[in-house]
């Protein structure tokens, strides 16, 4: 029995476990549609940590200053984001 293992993007670590989730809905895309621009090319990490510093304070409610914290410390543990 084989197991499927479901990616998670690079940049944020969100599970991708539908195309429409992966950049440009590209399965092929390393990374998911919250951490990709316009034109599907990857943000760079000051967009991806804005955003995703919002997605924590609406979430979980956070103060911003808190909410930046974790986001950068969760980030930093993302391949796309390890070398900072």
């Amino acid at each position: 029995m084989s197991e499927h293992t479901t990616p998670n993007c690079v940049s944020c670590g969100m599970p991708m476990r539908t195309p429409e989730e992966h950049a440009a809905a590209d399965p092929t895309r390393d990374y998911c549609h919250h951490c990709a621009g316009e034109e599907g090319q990857m943000k760079s990490y000051d967009e991806v940590l804005a955003g995703y510093t919002g997605f924590l304070q609406h979430t979980q409610g956070l103060q911003e200053d808190v909410a930046r914290e974790a986001a950068t410390q969760l980030l930093r543990k993302q391949p796309a984001w390890s070398h900072l």
